[in-house]
């Protein structure tokens, strides 16, 4: 048994200690919104919070999510950030196919909670490791300006 905070609640789940967190979430809890993209951390699909940082989940074993706070999109609007980074991504209508998005707002997120007036440059190297197979970045980029602007 490991015993997990996800989204605020303590969670216990019999499982291995080296199934990464992206199955524990969506296999044993039902949490679907944290995609599987590529299985090695290399797509960002799969982006959730652990402590506040964005971390894969495909390749995170629960075992180093004990004692911490994993956030997936699901709850990620409880936070002002979120929230701001969210009302951006829909008036910039930022989504296509849609499937990368809850990892790059996980990104996002990340980015503005610790830098809140990130630059061009800043934003490129908080999401380079978020890929969008429709090649959204150009809206992505101005929803996080977008979001800043409103908490600033």
């Amino acid at each position: 048994m490991i015993t997990l905070n996800v989204n605020g609640k303590e969670q216990q789940l019999d499982v291995s200690d080296d199934m990464p967190i992206l199955w524990a979430l969506r296999d044993v809890m039902h949490l679907t919104g944290t995609k599987f993209g590529c299985g090695m951390a290399q797509c960002g699909a799969c982006t959730v919070h652990l402590d506040g940082q964005p971390t894969r989940a495909c390749i995170t074993p629960v075992s180093a999510a004990a004692g911490k706070k994993i956030v997936t999109i699901e709850d990620v609007q409880n936070d002002k950030v979120g929230q701001a980074v969210q009302a951006a991504w829909s008036e910039i209508d930022v989504v296509q196919c849609g499937y990368c998005q809850s990892g790059q707002i996980m990104a996002a997120t990340a980015l503005l909670t610790t830098n809140q007036a990130p630059t061009d440059a800043d934003i490129d190297a908080a999401m380079s490791g978020n890929i969008c197979r429709c090649g959204t970045y150009p809206r992505i980029r101005a929803a996080i300006h977008a979001a800043a602007t409103k908490l600033a």
